[in-house]
């Protein structure tokens, strides 16, 4: 086992979950811009249309930010294993992320070819 100088693997800790934090904000920020342009096109002067592609839009950013999210999630865990490998048992504990929240499944297609 290799020693891994811990200011970097606390920076490394700070940084991912910075990531994940921002990832969360981007996730809300979107969230209530689109609750905002529902309620705005409620105005019965309005046509019922009224701003539907920038909500498809919205939509799209959003599922661009849960992807981004989940690959955020997949570094995490990648870090957490070689953190495991490197630097050994960490008093603070590893963070253990579910196959499932991070597809897995999906995941091992797309990064082993056939």
């Amino acid at each position: 086992m290799t020693s891994v100088p811990k200011e970097d693997v606390y920076s490394i800790r700070k940084l991912i979950r910075e990531a994940e934090a921002i990832s969360d904000e981007a996730m809300i920020a979107c969230s209530k811009l689109k609750l905002a342009i529902v309620k705005a096109r409620q105005n019965p002067e309005l046509p019922v249309d009224a701003g539907q592609r920038a909500i498809m839009r919205l939509t799209q950013a959003e599922q661009q930010a849960l992807t981004m999210s989940t690959s955020l999630l997949r570094v995490h865990d990648e870090l957490s294993k070689a953190g495991r490998e490197f630097c050994g048992d960490d008093q603070g504990g590893m963070t253990n992320v579910s196959p499932s929240a991070i597809g897995s499944d999906m995941a091992a297609q797309v990064l082993e070819p056939a």
